[in-house]
């Protein structure tokens, strides 16, 4: 990545006043009108129903050390500062403040399992969706934003910054990305975050998760950084059709297998595999303090991500 902006970056910046779907094109224009109407859908429902359980929609992830208090009945004994209750005056607990600037870090799954859905309307579409609405946000609360796509290898990665201009740079780079690989690997794109990103962050991971043995990188990542997981689904990959012996493309080997879809057994089996990854998912995100949410296809996203806004929101609170 070279040290000078995009060009289109440096229009926004000269020509102040200058709409960006000007600079951007058509494609772009399109998308960032639908993110700008679901982000301000968003900010509505913040300002108005929810206005007392919001008090900033990326709320957790901006804390640093304060000081230590003595501990509460309640207290979350995460917070224990062990070397301190060691010294034997009591249990102690620290306390943080908010951060002045909050950075979020976006884990972009690009990998050719995200093709799968309708045309205009399949995971990755949506995945860049959700990112762009959230980019969005974050840069409406003066976060600084950073980005990170992955398959089985780096695609791009962007380092943090302020402003509007960083959420369409963002933005733009999820739509024109050309992933060199078809495969994922998220086991690497969690060891190369790890090591990229230095300050403590709220990180937004958004992918379909079908891979295996990634969990221990999501512990670790989890303990780092406030994590979110954002699971991206479409039916046709539980609910598959009777419609006899069909050809099945695996996006990501690119090979083509034959199978008997009105064969009840088939596609029970799919199912529950499907479903059973999820429920693990979950599961492990409950365990390890991880916020999760899953959005197939076909859903509304916003309400999920409104609902998952207000949970962060009242955890934060209690802590």
């Amino acid at each position: 990545m070279g040290s000078e902006k995009p060009f289109y970056l440096r229009m926004v910046n000269r020509f102040v006043g200058c709409s960006p779907d000007v600079i951007f094109g058509r494609k772009m224009k399109e998308l960032l009108k639908k993110l700008r109407r679901y982000e301000i859908q968003i900010r509505k429902a913040v300002t108005s129903q929810m206005q007392g359980d919001f008090r900033s929609l990326f709320k957790g992830s901006g804390l640093e050390f304060d000081d230590v208090r003595p501990y509460q009945y309640g207290d979350d004994v995460r917070t224990i500062d062990w070397k301190v209750t060691a010294k034997g005056h009591g249990t102690f607990v620290k306390t943080f403040k908010e951060e002045k600037e909050q950075t979020i870090f976006f884990i972009v799954d690009v990998s050719a399992s995200q093709e799968i859905g309708a045309q205009g309307k399949n995971k990755l579409d949506l995945t860049k969706e959700v990112c762009g609405v959230l980019a969005l946000s974050g840069a409406k609360e003066a976060s600084q934003l950073g980005l990170i796509c992955f398959s089985d290898v780096r695609e791009k990665a962007i380092k943090p910054k302020k402003g509007m201009a960083q959420a369409y740079e963002i933005i733009h780079s999820l739509v024109h990305i050309k992933p060199q690989s078809l495969k994922t690997n998220l086991s690497k794109a969690l060891a190369f975050a790890l090591n990229f990103i230095k300050r403590r962050s709220v990180i937004v991971m958004i992918s379909d998760f079908i891979d295996e043995n990634y969990f221990d990188g999501l512990k670790s990542l989890a303990r780092k950084h406030d994590l979110v997981i954002i699971r991206i689904t479409d039916k046709r990959e539980t609910n598959l059709p009777k419609l006899g012996i069909l050809p099945v493309q695996d996006k990501e080997s690119q090979k083509t297998i034959w199978v008997n879809t009105s064969f009840g057994g088939f596609r029970e089996k799919i199912a529950k595999h499907t479903t059973q990854r999820q429920h693990e998912l979950a599961d492990f995100s409950r365990k390890h303090q991880i916020n999760f949410i899953s959005i197939d296809t076909d859903e509304d996203y916003v309400p999920k991500l409104l609902k998952l806004f207000k949970v962060r929101n009242k955890t934060f609170k209690a802590a």
